[in-house]
C-alpha cells in the first residue's frame, strides 16, 4: 500500500475555506499556552480572521518579536500537523540567556499577537511512499517529527514509525503522554525514550544513555531498511549520522534538519566556523556602518554583509544563512546591495529598504540599522 501524500492540497478543502496569507494579514493571535515540561511550553496561534494554514509537516515559521524596544526575528518549527489547519503550534524550550525563549515563557499569554511569515522549509516526508520510518530526536528537536507523527495519527496512515527520543531525564521528555496515547490507539506508532539522568519524583525503567548501535539494534532491528529523519542539537545529529553511516545505512534514506532554530545566544553564535579573511584581496570593499552599535566594517563585494560583520567580531542574529528564514532581516538606511534570497523576505519589505544580511552583497557603501 502506498503512503498518502502529506501535502494539505491532497486533502479535501472545507467549504468556505480561505488560506492564511501573510501578505494580506501577517498577524497571528495566541489562543492557548500549554506547559509540556518544566522548561518547555507550546504556543497555539490562529489568524485574526477566518483563515486556515497551508503547510507541510516539518516546516517552520519565522516570528517577529518586539522585546524591550528591539525587533527580533526567530524561527520555530511547527509542532502541530497540517491535518489541524485552523491553528498552528510552536513548542519552545527555555534557553539560559535566550532573549526570546525567556520572554515567551515569562510574559507571553493567550490573546497576545505576533507577526509571522508564511511557513517554509523542506525537511519533510511529504510525498514519500515509504512504509517504514525511523525518527530520531533530541531535546526540542522533537517538534518537526511530532508534526509528522500527529499527521500520521490524524489521517490513520499505514506507516510503521519507530520514534526514538533522547532527553536529559524523564522530566525532560517532551510530548511523552501524547506519544504513548497515540501508540496505544495506533500500534504503527512506536515511541521509545532514552534518558541520561534521573529526575526527582520520576521513576524510570527504560533505556539509559546516549544512542548507540547496540541500543538501536534492540530498539529497531530493521533500522537499515527505514527512511530516517533526525532533528536535535548539532552534537546529537553529528553522533547519530556517524552511527548510521558506520552501520551501513544508505544515506539516500537519511534526512536531517539543516539548521538550528534555537535562541541564538552569544555562546551559540561563537560556535559557527568562520573563514579567514584575505586582507590582500583586490576585490573592491565597501564601508558598512551599523547605526545601533556604532560599528564600521569593510565588506568585499564578493562576500555577504553578515559574513563581513562576523569576521569583524560582531554578533548579529542569524539562523539558516541561506536567505530562507528571515532572522537577519535588517533595514538598509542608505546604499545598495545585491540580494539572492530564498523566500525569507517579501517584496513589500524589499520595497521599504529591508534586506537579508546573510545573502546580501554590497554594491556601494551601506548604512544598516543594526
Amino acid at each position: 500500500m502506498e503512503m498518502p501524500n502529506d501535502l494539505p492540497s491532497a486533502n479535501p478543502v472545507p467549504t468556505g475555506y480561505f488560506r492564511w496569507e501573510p501578505d494580506e494579514d501577517d498577524v497571528l493571535i495566541c489562543r492557548a499556552v500549554r506547559e509540556e515540561t518544566h522548561d518547555v511550553k507550546s504556543f497555539i496561534f490562529a489568524p485574526r480572521f477566518q483563515r486556515q494554514f497551508d503547510f507541510i509537516s516539518g516546516q517552520f515559521l519565522t516570528l517577529e518579536f518586539e522585546i524591550e524596544g528591539e525587533i527580533i526575528h526567530r524561527c520555530y518549527t511547527i509542532s502541530s500537523p497540517p491535518s489541524r489547519p485552523d491553528t498552528v503550534t510552536i513548542t519552545v524550550k527555555r534557553v539560559p540567556g535566550g532573549p526570546v525563549s525567556n520572554w515567551l515563557h515569562d510574559y507571553f499569554r493567550p490573546g497576545m499577537m505576533l507577526k509571522a511569515t508564511v511557513p517554509m522549509g523542506d525537511f519533510s516526508w511529504a510525498g514519500m511512499q515509504a512504509q517504514k520510518y525511523l525518527f530520531l530526536s533530541g531535546g526540542s528537536g522533537i517538534t518537526p517529527l511530532m508534526s509528522m507523527t500527529r499527521s500520521a495519527y490524524d489521517l490513520a496512515l499505514v506507516a510503521d514509525i519507530a520514534f526514538v527520543h533522547a532527553a536529559r531525564s524523564p522530566a525532560d521528555i517532551i510530548f511523552r503522554d501524547e506519544l504513548e496515547f497515540m501508540s496505544r490507539r495506533n500500534r504503527s506508532i512506536q515511541p521509545i525514550f532514552t534518558v541520561e539522568n534521573d529526575a526527582p519524583g520520576h521513576g524510570w525503567s527504560g533505556y539509559r544513555g546516549r544512542l548507540t548501535r547496540s541500543m538501536l539494534d534492540v530498539i529497531c532491528p530493521d533500522f537499515l531498511e527505514r527512511e530516517v529523519f533526525i532533528c536535535g542539537p548539532r552534537p546529537f545529529m553529528v553522533a547519530a549520522r556517524t552511527l548510521l553511516e558506520k552501520a551501513g545505512l544508505d544515506m539516500e534514506r537519511y534526512h536531517q534538519e539543516s539548521f538550528d532554530f534555537g535562541d541564538f545566544t552569544d555562546q551559540a553564535q561563537e560556535t559557527i566556523t568562520e573563514a579567514a579573511e584575505d586582507l590582500e584581496s583586490d576585490v573592491k570593499r565597501h564601508r558598512v556602518t551599523f547605526t545601533k552599535t556604532d560599528r564600521v566594517v569593510y565588506c568585499p563585494e564578493d562576500i555577504t554583509v553578515l559574513e563581513a560583520a562576523r569576521r569583524a567580531g560582531m554578533r548579529l542574529p542569524f539562523s539558516c544563512a541561506k536567505g530562507l528564514c528571515g532572522t537577519c532581516k535588517s533595514k538598509i538606511a542608505s546604499g545598495t546591495v545585491e540580494m539572492a534570497h530564498s523566500g525569507g523576505i517579501r517584496q513589500r519589505e524589499i520595497d521599504k529598504g529591508m534586506a537579508l544580511l546573510c545573502c546580501s552583497r554590497p554594491t556601494s557603501d551601506l548604512v544598516v540599522e543594526r
